[in-house]
């Protein structure tokens, strides 16, 4: 029996939902041509009006917003309430100098909290469960969204954040966590801890809810034997909303998209084109329903499809598949398209963890690809003859998977360093 936080929408018949999202998405184009003129300038820009939008049939004529938008804009020029109506704000990280900074109202809130609390329960969560938030707080939006689902759901959270793993285990152990929510790197190296400490058979998760950043089935998998949990996919952008876009039920075959706040879209990412269902493309999201800060066709550079397939668990909202990696992540090596999260499939494919680190540089006008590995416990060894065995083993692995050669390096337990939130894969050193 599946669980639902608001059944009667989440399991609303397609007809419904579409003329539910026709009849936000009229109002929503109303109140960015009325209360945004960056907007509206767009809009003009591209030769509209607002009487050319009548319904999401139109949405392909609008233009597209992208993280560089939101940049230059910065800090208000996008927001379209007063900020006397405003009551927070989150944040990215503004690795780029500039920050995108997200204004919500109180409005906002609910509907992202409620969104947080539709993914809780998907997982089988009720307010009996102990939800331990150990994403970080702050103006990353990974703590505090999962922290006022878990609210509205009614559970007891347990206001974490990340890092300080002991505190974290001592807290998981003493008041019986059932939940957590984490990066899936960070899950893996608390899964390390909880073995090293000999805790395994004191602790009571049952289900981790991971975002944040990549993460392979294989990387699934091994979560979900090393916890004895089952590991569920959550997805969300700080331009949006944060976590809580989309999130998996039991089906784990992907994330249900929450249909009546956010309207998604799949394009060529080269030329803009709006590509059917179930074609593979880059996800683009409208925002239905959000007050303050109303994205409207953002680009997420996440490349994935979408599906309407009936779905086991009764949700009748759209699913997106687990993004195959982003456009912006992707790598391009000698010619060749590489995400990490083909690499982290070989590796645990072949036995190891996913603690790995990648160093792309250029050699000669040639691209160089290294990927440093870490040995697990089992196979750590100081017989080199070994250890090129085992590196040649992989060598061949990664060239049938990715096409190119790859120059592996196992070394000792540990030695890379942990990430206690998104974890830093790829080192490219190339002056490009």
């Amino acid at each position: 029996m599946s669980n639902y936080f608001q059944p009667a929408i989440e399991t609303m018949p397609a007809a419904q939902i579409k003329a539910l999202q026709n009849e936000k998405f009229r109002k929503q184009m109303a109140h960015v041509w009325n209360d945004c003129p960056d907007y509206r300038r767009k809009m003009e820009a591209a030769g509209l009006t607002l009487d050319d939008i009548q319904s999401l049939d139109d949405i392909g004529k609008l233009p597209f917003t992208s993280k560089d938008d939101l940049r230059e804009h910065y800090p208000y020029a996008m927001l379209a309430k007063p900020l006397a109506d405003c009551v927070r704000i989150q944040s990215t990280s503004g690795t780029t100098g500039k920050r995108v900074i997200a204004y919500y109202t109180q409005h906002d809130i609910d509907i992202w909290e409620e969104c947080c609390a539709r993914a809780i329960a998907a997982t089988g969560g009720t307010k009996e469960d102990v939800v331990q938030v150990s994403y970080g707080y702050g103006l990353f939006t990974g703590g505090p969204g999962l922290n006022g689902g878990s609210h509205k759901l009614g559970c007891l959270t347990l206001p974490m954040s990340s890092g300080n793993t002991d505190r974290q285990l001592q807290f998981m152990t003493d008041l019986g966590a059932t939940i957590i929510c984490c990066t899936p790197s960070y899950a893996a190296y608390l899964a390390e801890s909880i073995k090293e400490r000999g805790l395994r058979d004191q602790i009571k998760l049952k289900a981790g809810i991971f975002g944040a950043e990549a993460w392979s089935e294989e990387m699934r998998r091994d979560i979900e034997q090393s916890l004895g949990i089952k590991a569920y996919d959550i997805y969300g952008l700080t331009e949006i909303s944060g976590p809580g876009v989309s999130f998996e039920c039991e089906e784990q075959t992907g994330m249900h998209i929450n249909e009546d706040h956010f309207y998604a879209e799949i394009i060529d990412p080269d030329t803009g084109e709006i590509l059917p269902e179930g074609a593979e493309g880059e996800l683009v999201f409208t925002c239905l329903d959000k007050e303050a800060f109303p994205v409207i066709r953002y680009r997420t550079k996440d490349i994935c499809v979408l599906t309407r397939k009936t779905c086991s668990c009764g949700r009748t909202f759209i699913k997106m598949v687990k993004p195959r990696g982003r456009s912006d992540d992707m790598l391009i090596i000698k010619g060749v398209n590489v995400f990490p999260s083909q690499i982290e499939a070989v590796l645990l494919e072949q036995g190891y963890q996913a603690n790995y680190q990648l160093i792309v540089d250029r050699v000669n006008n040639s691209d160089t690809l290294d990927v440093n590995v870490e040995m697990t416990p089992e196979k750590f060894t100081d017989n080199l003859g070994q250890v090129s065995e085992m590196e040649k083993k992989l060598v061949a692995a990664l060239k049938a998977m990715l096409g190119i050669y790859a120059k592996v390096h196992l070394v000792a337990p540990k030695s890379i360093t942990r990430s206690e939130g998104k974890a830093v894969r790829v080192i490219d050193n190339r002056k490009i």
